[in-house]
């Protein structure tokens, strides 16, 4: 038989599901012998059945008759009393806390006679009255859905204490004149109804957000618990607090918190008085406060973690009221989760189960001190965290002349394009009017540890004026500093002072540890001890080859090639788009031969005796080439002028018109590109072949990895191979070195997803380019799709994530599984990791762990995150 009510000496912890967050650990904390008020638990079943039906259980009121009889015979009270009446707290509390999302109703079972009854007993009339006051507020306001300010005004109209009586009967009449009742002077009808607004609550529009952005499950419901009131606003010899077994702010040891004498708890949490800090309780009141370190202790070592109380003295007797696992920043958690080792508190290994990769990335990025700052000129979407100032500036060029002086610039376009990497790198931060966190901006700002924000739609970006215009109608031309908050993704004008990261320091530098830095360098042991997958890095050059080793990456997942012919190098790539002859067009490769082979050899050094998969050229070649747009109008301007227009320019302009696409995403690119375009992928792949050798003949243990990307047949990936595997002969024959290098291909289509069996046969690895698999998957644009309906979506709940962001196990993760199974039944062994952004994202890695994936592969600064979710997923699935 389903039991719906549960007292609290017959609960515990691990019922959180079915009796709530709360009211589990006040039946804990009633198991352990703290001094708790008794109670008991309206189950979560039951309010899973309210909303579903509109109406209660048949059995519900025998239950509670039975449980509240029990709980007046423990008082020595009775609800509803003339001469000693029990008064109720009527609170929610969901599995997954959800702070001051639902609702409370306090002192249930005040009425006009027991009121009375209170001033009596408690010998203070003016404490009884407000008591009342409160009960009809809350009702009103909770049970009646009416307006707050209707209260709070006629509350500020008699502001005097002894005023209350007529506070009280004035409220009564609101009440009946906004909702056409009476308020119940019958407490029993008072509880139920109040126990049906807190069901009610759960799909309450605030707690439907905080749900959506916390990804807590819609149909868990919110269980109630019941509970005798006790009373902090009784006089100078009670209060009300919260307290803190660490503070949760630094995870510095010792007791933290707030204390606020006569007051009632809400008092504390709303802030309406100011409260002193709790060591104040020990002057106060000795005996209590020691009788509350008591219990913290108590609570720290059962629960073995921070643990955050709220509690009453009523009178001189402490009770606990509350206590859960306490919310804590990224700081606090490292070094509580440090400490608790140190005190053996913990285990080593159990660290992974108290931080998280979110909490490492908080800790790695700057942050601006906002305290004093101006309000902000707009708020985008937070694409790649951390804190930077500069001069604004609207082109690539501008950005890579200003930055050539020294000067700290931020780069505001639109959008961006892969021609704009020069400026991003010569950026502290990206600015953009339009995409998401997954946009072209986006990847490759968190690519490079670049502040990032995206989607400011508010900012009216023209870049011909050069400057954009905020929703205000503030001007910011180019060369205003403005500050951009990565984490926040507030945009400010002027430079905002910094606040360094000494765990960024730490891994860039091999600064001294700090007590934060070593408790991070701490997890990331365990979490190197425990991992299963390799953690690898999306690095393109030298330096963020160098970077990555650093930061712990067990080699190179990607190699971006066409990030190499940027610069001043895309003169060269022009030249071979525009060769009139195939003779012409293979000088053209023989110029970029030297360059590639020179950045091959480079990154092959830095990443010595590790694995360096290198991607072949993936990005349509009119990427290369400028702007068609522009073009046309430059070469109208001339000609309308009667000028002359640059023959380069035409033929540019002849070139781009000719290689347009209406969809370059789905047109002429990866593999498709490499057989059309003779040549190119021969010249590459005798570059990384010539690279090799050298780093043999310098006495290196290079291990280049060649991928073929956007592959949907296998018949594609064997005429690539075939080309790929004659060139490395052709070196080996050249150098009198062996040079081998597995021959691989990324997985970034459904169709090759399905066709993976057919595939694995021609591969040495797979890589799953998880990006343009969600694209082609969804049938999304990815910059498209985040600057228009999929906020929508995210706001309503149709998708509980961005796809871009956290894999879609129910579609792209089925097609990730078919990949490995199909494959490896083909190629057995065949190794296969992951490189699009997913690589990084904490939840994803947990998918692709279980899946059996060998590696992820991430940009550099994502590494240690990476590399503590690997460690985490292991631990957790033990």
């Amino acid at each position: 038989m389903i039991r719906y009510v549960y007292d609290f000496t017959e609960g515990g912890q691990a019922m959180a599901h079915l009796l709530g967050g709360k009211g589990a650990h006040l039946a804990e904390m009633t198991r352990m012998g703290l001094p708790v008020p008794p109670g008991f638990i309206i189950t979560t079943q039951v309010c899973r059945s309210f909303l579903a039906t509109g109406s209660e259980p048949e059995q519900l009121a025998g239950e509670l008759a039975e449980h509240l009889a029990a709980l007046e015979q423990s008082t020595g009270r009775r609800l509803g009393d003339q001469k000693d009446p029990l008064l109720l707290s009527v609170r929610s509390g969901a599995q997954h806390s959800m702070p001051g999302m639902m609702e409370t109703i306090l002192d249930v079972g005040l009425n006009d006679t027991t009121v009375r009854a209170l001033a009596e007993i408690s010998g203070n009339a003016d404490f009884a009255w407000d008591s009342y006051r409160r009960l009809l507020q809350m009702y009103g306001v909770t049970v009646l859905d009416m307006d707050p300010d209707l209260f709070a005004s006629e509350l500020a109209r008699h502001p005097d204490v002894h005023e209350l009586p007529l506070v009280v009967d004035n409220f009564k009449e609101v009440i009946k004149t906004a909702t056409n009742e009476n308020f119940p002077q019958d407490p029993a009808r008072q509880l139920q109804r109040a126990v049906h607004a807190v069901f009610r609550s759960w799909n309450g529009e605030r707690a439907k957000i905080y749900r959506r952005r916390e990804h807590i499950a819609e149909d868990l419901g919110t269980a109630v618990t019941v509970q005798a009131m006790v009373y902090g606003n009784l006089g100078p010899d009670s209060g009300t607090g919260v307290a803190f077994t660490h503070d949760p702010a630094t995870g510095r040891e010792g007791t933290y918190g707030d204390y606020l004498p006569n007051a009632q708890g809400e008092d504390v949490v709303s802030g309406v008085r100011d409260a002193v800090p709790l060591q104040e309780l020990e002057r106060i009141d000795p005996l209590s406060f020691q009788q509350l370190q008591d219990c913290l202790l108590a609570l720290t070592k059962h629960y073995r973690d921070l643990c955050d109380t709220e509690f009453t003295i009523e009178r001189g007797k402490l009770w606990m009221l509350q206590t859960r696992i306490g919310q804590r920043t990224a700081e606090a958690a490292f070094r509580i989760a440090a400490h608790f080792i140190d005190e053996d508190v913990i285990t080593p290994d159990e660290m992974l189960g108290r931080v998280t990769g979110e909490q490492l990335g908080q800790l790695m990025f700057p942050r601006f001190d906002t305290a004093h700052a101006e309000p902000s000129l707009a708020v985008g979407i937070p694409a790649s965290p951390g804190a930077a100032a500069g001069a604004a500036v609207f082109d690539s060029a501008e950005a890579v002349r200003r930055a050539g002086l020294g000067e700290d610039v931020v780069l505001v376009r639109r959008e961006t394009s892969p021609d704009d990497l020069p400026g991003m790198i010569a950026a502290r931060a990206v600015l953009t009017g339009r995409g998401g966190k997954t946009s072209h901006a986006a990847v490759v700002a968190r690519g490079m540890g670049r502040v990032c924000v995206c989607g400011t739609e508010t900012l009216t970006i023209d870049p011909l004026d050069r400057a954009f215009t905020a929703a205000d109608g503030t001007r910011v031309a180019e060369g205003t500093v403005i500050s951009v908050d990565g984490s926040t993704g507030a945009v400010y004008m002027g430079a905002l002072p910094l606040v360094e990261s000494d765990v960024m320091r730490y891994f860039e530098y091999g600064e001294e540890p700090t007590a934060l830095s070593a408790a991070v360098a701490h997890a990331l042991e365990r979490a190197d001890h425990a991992r299963r997958l390799e953690v690898r890095a999306n690095a393109d050059t030298p330096q963020d080859a160098v970077r990555a080793r650093r930061f712990g990456a067990s080699g190179i997942g990607l190699c971006r090639t066409e990030h190499m012919f940027l610069g001043e190098r895309r003169r060269l790539i022009e030249t071979m788009i525009l060769a009139p002859t195939d003779a012409d067009r293979r000088q053209a490769l023989d110029d970029l031969l030297p360059l590639q082979r020179h950045d091959f050899t480079e990154i092959l050094a830095a990443m010595d005796g590790l694995p360096v998969t290198i991607r072949l050229l993936d990005p349509p070649l009119h990427e290369f080439l400028p702007d068609r747009t522009e073009l046309t109008e430059r070469i109208a301007g001339l000609r309308a002028t009667g000028e002359e227009p640059d023959p380069h320019d035409v033929h540019l302009l002849d070139a781009v018109s000719r290689l347009d696409e209406h969809n370059p995403m789905l047109g002429l690119r990866g593999v498709r590109l490499g057989l059309v375009t003779p040549g190119l992928y021969a010249m590459q792949t005798r570059a990384i072949g010539e690279a090799v050798a050298q780093r043999r003949r310098d006495g290196g243990e290079p291990h280049a990895e060649i991928m073929i990307p956007l592959v949907g047949t296998a018949r594609e990936l064997s005429r690539a191979r075939d080309e790929v595997t004659a060139t490395l002969a052709e070196v080996s024959t050249a150098t009198g070195i062996d040079v081998h290098c597995p021959i691989g291909t990324m997985i970034e289509l459904p169709r090759a997803a399905l066709t993976a069996g057919r595939i694995a046969q021609q591969a040495d690895f797979f890589s799953l380019g998880t990006n343009d698999l969600t694209q082609t998957t969804w049938g999304l644009s990815r910059d498209d799709a985040e600057a228009s309906f999929l906020p929508a979506y995210l706001a309503q709940g149709i998708c509980d994530a961005s796809p871009f962001e956290t894999l879609d196990l129910d579609g792209v993760g089925r097609l990730v599984s078919l990949t490995l199974e199909e494959g490896r039944a083909a190629h057995p062994g065949l190794p296969v990791g992951v490189c699009g952004e997913h690589g990084g994202d904490p939840a994803s890695i947990h998918f692709f762990d279980s899946a059996g994936l060998d590696y992820v592969s991430c940009s550099p600064y994502r590494v240690p995150i990476a590399r503590l979710e690997a460690g985490r997923a292991r631990y957790l699935q033990r």
